[in-house]
This record gives C-alpha cells, structure tokens and sequence, in this order.
C-alpha cells in the first residue's frame, strides 16, 4: 500500500487527492455558507491558475483588470457574473494582485520611485480623511466598521489602488499605445452596441432592466423616447463616460503624427460623439463642451484657440438660438441643457435644499457606507441615507459633510493642476502633450459629469479617468522613449508612402 501510495505522489504530484479535497471543501461550504461560498470554492483553481498566469505575463493581469472594469457593469446586467460577490471585488483583487506581484518582483520592476509625485499626497490626504471617518458616529448608531469600510474603498481606496497600479504598469511608450488602442477598441464595442439596441434590440435580461428598473428614467415622452444605455449601467453613466471618451481622442486625433493611430483616434472620437446622443444624457452635452474649452487653455495654440472657439461658438448658437435637428428626440432633449426653466433638470435643486437643513448639523456627514440598510427608519437621518443625491458631489456631501466635500474639492483641483502643469511645461514632444491633455481634458469632463450625477466612482469611470490622470505624472519618464518610437513609426510610414507612390508613377509609364 506504502508502495502504491509513493508510486501516485510520484506521478501525479498528489493533484488528483487535492481535487478530491477541494470537492469536500466545497460540499462543506455549501452546506454550511451557502451557493456563493461553494461557488468561490470551485472558482479557485480558476483563481490560482489566474494568479500564476499574472506572474508569468506581468500585463496579463492589467489588461484583464482593465477589460473587467470596463465591462462588469454589462456582464452583471445580463446575469453573466455569480450572483453575490460584490461587483467591485473582481477589480479590487486584481489591483492587490498587480500590486503584490509588483513588490514581489520589485528589482524587474524599479518604477515604484514614480509613485512619490504630487497626485501620491494629495490621495494620501483624502484616504487618510476618508479612515478618520471611522470615527464619525454623527447617526447615533456606533461604529460600524463594515459599512464604513465599504464607503471607503469605493470613495478612496479604489482611487489609490488605480494610481499605483498604473504608475507601475504603464512603464513604457509601447504599452502607452497599446492602452490608447485597447480603449479605442472597447469604446468602439460599446458604440457597436449602442447601435445594436437601437436596431437589433436588447437582451433578454436588458429588456427587463429596462421595463423595470429603468422605466421611468429610460423611456420617457409616452414610450417615443428611449435613452440607451450600451453597456454602463444606465443613460447618464454611458453618456457622460462616452463623451469623456470622445473628448480624450479628438485631442489624440488632433495631435498624433503617426496616420493610423490619427485615424483610429478620429473614429473613436466620431463614434462616441454619436453614442453620447442616443444616451439622451443632458448633463454630457455640457461635459463635451467643458473639455472642449479646457483644451483652448491647455493647448498654447491661437490657431487652435481661434478654431476651436468658432466652432464651439457656432454649435453654441445652433443650440441655443435656432430648432435644426429639433425633428430628432435625442437632439431635443440635448438643447433642455441650456433651458432653465426646465422642471426635470431643476429637481435636483429642489432635493438640495432638502438636504441643506439636515446637513447643517453634520459637518463631518453622517458617515461613509451609511446607506439606507444601515439607518433605521426612525433615525433623524434616516431621509438622507436614502433620499436620490443625483450628484457625486452631493454623495459625497451627505457622507462627509462640508468638511470633506471642501477637501475632495481641493485635492482633485490640486491633483489636477499638477497634471495641467506637466502637460503645459514639462513635456516637449507635441505629440505626447496631447496624450497628457487628452486625459487632463476628460478628466475634467468626467468630473463635471460627476457635478450633475452620481457617475464618478462607477464603472468603468474610476479607472478610466485616475487612471488616465496617473499617466499624464508619469508622462516625463516615457518622454524619451515616446520620440524614439514615434520616429520608428513615422520613418515607416514614410516609407510605406514612398513605396506607394513609386508604384503610382511606374503605373502611369
């Protein structure tokens, strides 16, 4: 028996008896925890084997995170993710792991010396807000380290997770291009299905969604009007995430040199433009606007300056002073930006002032994750844990108060303006200052977004945008590499160009 038992280990290294623990585990689990704990059993030679994939392919990981962020939101609504496990763990395991495997293989990777930057401190200041805020038992209720942790990480801990992961991971000028182009590609997807509901339909499970949950929000003028929703989680994220998105490459479009990246950044920008109107989003027409203004400041140029400013000045005048395109819902919809007495744009001013006579007596809030779940009815602020704040801001007003919506305030402008200031003064190539105020202006966007719905901390936006800002700090160290590689691509392309019109003439002879 000894004998057999050594001949097993030896030739299968145990695996089989190490499944058959796993299938006991697993069983345990589901008898005693439930479906969820028995699914995360199962799940983990999935998991192990994902792990040793991320410390052999170090950016296999990060694209995956990348992937996962930008698509969770769909694959939840159409019922393709186990049911509970909380949506933010799958981008929250792949940042510890990228993080883990980065200090792991500290003396491959020497590029943690480009975390210590001005957007470092500023974050180090709001986390370190947001963990005082523990304390903060203004509802009466005690501490409640479980609702305050899930505040937190979504409110702060994300945001640092994703500057250190791009910090570390965008370590060179190639795989700045490969982050630009799989972006392009998962916009576009989302542009492609954007057309898909308007001309297919929708899934089974987004047509429930939508007949449901989203039905008094997403179809409105008695069922004519539909505004679609792709694949964010419903109309405002998508439209005002699409039109951040399309800010960010008209400016990559405007200042590549290299012709296919030029033409790819356009249709992205052209394509998101479009969708960004189907979403019926008012708020993301404003957001288009500001970034596009923010790009006069940023680029230095008068010519730019001057086009620019006809063009917005004429779009201005289109919307406001004239009906072409009126015969189009969407674009209907879009001009009410600019209409003050609208009464379903001012609701939530209404809600505000609600909230004002609450708020002045919770200066700190009334505590990260206390959410509706976590205030009892008859608690005096039972109304603000549940009523709609329609605003990041207004979020983060009620959960910290005047205190911390005047910090958060302060530490984005400052983390801002230090990426204004690269971009501005410490990049040379042209080329790669626009990469820098393509980001700096969807940020912009995106926070404005924010100002009018709650869409900041969702995804894909958390990522995508502190994502985009982390590479605008660490724009000066692939500055170098930048030229080189975009010299390589140009001295191909002019080649390619020469070749072609050699071709042309000997054609004609």
């Amino acid at each position: 028996m000894t004998n057999d038992f050594t001949t097993y280990r030896q030739e299968t290294g145990g695996r089989a008896f190490l499944l058959f623990l796993l299938f006991g585990l697993a069983i345990y689990e589901f008898v005693n925890a439930g479906f969820s704990a028995f699914a995360v059993v199962c799940l983990s030679p999935l998991i192990i084997i994902a792990a040793y994939a991320a410390f052999r392919y170090r950016m296999s990981g990060f694209w995956t995170l990348f992937f996962i962020n930008y698509f969770v939101q769909w694959f939840s609504k159409n019922n393709w993710l186990p049911a509970g496990i909380p949506m933010s763990l799958y981008n929250e395991m792949l940042e510890i792991l990228l993080l883990g495997i980065a200090i792991i293989d500290a003396r491959r990777t020497p590029h943690f010396e480009r975390t210590a930057n001005l957007m470092l401190y500023t974050l180090l200041i709001w986390c370190g807000f947001c963990t005082l805020e523990v304390l903060n038992d203004t509802c009466g209720l005690g501490i409640n380290i479980g609702a305050w942790y899930q505040g937190a990480r979504m409110m702060a801990f994300q945001i640092m997770y994703c500057f250190l992961v791009f910090s570390i991971y965008i370590d060179n000028a190639k795989v700045l291009v490969q982050y630009l182009m799989v972006w392009a590609g998962l916009s576009l997807f989302t542009v492609f299905w954007t057309w898909k509901q308007i001309h297919i339909g929708f899934t089974a499970a987004e047509g429930a969604w939508l007949n449901n949950v989203g039905f008094t929000t997403h179809i409105l003028n008695g069922g004519t009007l539909i505004r679609y929703f792709s694949t964010h989680n419903d109309a405002a994220n998508f439209g005002i995430c699409i039109a951040s998105t399309a800010i960010a490459y008209f400016i990559f479009a405007l200042t590549s040199k290299i012709k296919k990246h030029r033409i790819i950044f356009l249709i992205t920008g052209l394509g998101s433009t479009w969708a960004m109107f189907q979403s019926g989003t008012r708020t993301a027409m404003a957001c288009l606007l500001a970034g596009i203004l923010f790009y006069v400041v940023l680029s230095k140029s008068v010519k730019i300056a001057v086009s620019v400013g006809v063009s917005f000045g004429v779009l201005l005048f289109i919307l406001l002073f004239t009906n072409i395109g009126n015969s189009n819902q969407q674009v209907r919809r879009m001009r009410s930006t600019f209409d003050r007495s609208d009464a379903s744009a001012n609701v939530r001013t209404i809600n505000q002032e609600t909230m004002r006579k609450y708020m002045k007596e919770a200066p700190w809030g009334i505590g990260l994750g206390m959410n509706i779940e976590n205030v009892p009815a008859n608690n005096k602020y039972a109304r603000m844990s549940s009523i709609p704040p329609d605003s990041e801001y207004v979020f983060i007003w009620l959960r910290t108060g005047r205190i911390g919506i005047t910090l958060f305030i302060i530490t984005m402008l400052i983390m801002l303006g230090g990426a204004c200031y690269i971009t501005m003064f410490r990049i040379n190539s042209p080329s790669l200052r626009g990469v820098g105020a393509g980001f700096c202006c969807a940020f912009v966007s995106i926070q404005l977004g924010a100002y009018g719905n709650q869409i900041l901390m969702q995804f894909p936006n958390c990522l995508l945008f502190y994502g985009g800002l982390t590479i605008v700090y660490i724009l000066p160290f692939l500055e170098k590499e930048w030229i080189e590689y975009e010299a390589k691509e140009i001295a191909i392309q002019e080649e390619k160009a020469r070749l072609k019109l050699e071709k042309k003439k000997a054609s004609r002879v």
